[in-house]
């Protein structure tokens, strides 16, 4: 059984994929004529200076991609992180500087804290997932991202002390519902089938099914697939699951996962614990500029 690499994210900021989508986000806020009420308000030549400023307790996500806006708006721009990504603030901390022309600060202001509202809301509820598990239990993220979005909400995800799943459909099989319906009607039917086949043909991937009852459970074990996804099952399922799968593959279990529930599915003993929330339900952070 194969435990997931950790991606790595250093430099997330110069990654093209990023630096593609501040650019996007640029144009579709400046348009050909700039921040045009800026222009006519403030002189050319002013210099300012202007700090970020939590507004709430929150962890820390997007430093780095906030920074990169204010530097792709002017390169005259100097820009000062006051913290780390993954650092937990409190309400009227300053987390960064920026210094220069008036007008680039104010034409990159808002999209900067778009950027950081965003990401440090992942964080923030990452955190408070992560905080109430226990054993050691993973709390992992899922595909369902933001189009776009997806490594930085996955990065985010790790700022707030989690882990990550899949990256995309291409580096790790996962078999749902939805393909088995499919296998079946090519004739093979079996759970243990389709994760021989997986490994056959992608010898290199982490191959995981979805099981959604202990009797499917049972049946794709002598398979040894790296992971048995576990859909849905109640408290006591997942604890019997574990005990199937204790040394022969890993558990994750999924669905039906909240800040009330997350804390008796760890102490059930699966190895992680997927919440799709963490990416599409997480609220954006309160955040703002100060001169």
């Amino acid at each position: 059984m194969r435990e997931r690499d950790e991606i790595d994210f250093s430099g997330i900021e110069q990654r093209p994929e990023v630096v593609r989508l501040i650019d996007l986000a640029l144009e579709e806020d400046l348009g050909e004529a700039g921040d045009v009420t800026s222009q006519f308000i403030v002189d050319a030549g002013r210099p300012d200076e202007g700090w970020i400023v939590a507004r709430e307790a929150m962890v820390l996500a997007g430093l780095p991609v906030a920074a990169a806006v204010f530097s792709r708006v002017s390169e005259t721009l100097q820009v000062a992180c006051l913290a780390a990504d993954g650092d937990a603030v409190e309400a009227g901390t300053r987390i960064m500087h920026v210094q220069g022309s008036a007008v680039a600060i104010l034409s990159g202001e808002r999209l900067a804290l778009n950027f950081l509202q965003r990401l440090c809301g992942v964080a923030t509820m990452t955190r408070a997932f992560v905080d109430r598990v226990v054993g050691g239990v993973k709390i992992l993220d899922t595909r369902k991202t933001t189009p776009g979005f997806r490594i930085l909400e996955k990065y985010s995800v790790r700022c707030g002390g989690g882990s990550n799943h899949r990256m995309g459909l291409y580096d790790q099989v996962l078999v749902k519902d939805n393909h088995l319906d499919h296998w079946v009607t090519e004739g093979q039917k079996t759970l243990a089938e389709v994760v021989k086949a997986a490994r056959s043909k992608y010898p290199d991937l982490i191959v995981e099914v979805e099981t959604d009852t202990l009797d499917q459970v049972r049946k794709v074990i002598p398979a040894k697939p790296d992971w048995i996804l576990l859909d849905n099952m109640s408290n006591d399922a997942l604890r019997e699951a574990v005990g199937l799968c204790k040394g022969i593959c890993y558990t994750e279990a999924s669905g039906g996962v909240n800040l009330e529930t997350v804390t008796g599915i760890s102490e059930t003993g699966v190895d992680a614990i997927s919440i799709g929330a963490l990416t599409h339900s997480s609220p954006s952070m309160d955040l703002a500029m100060v001169f």
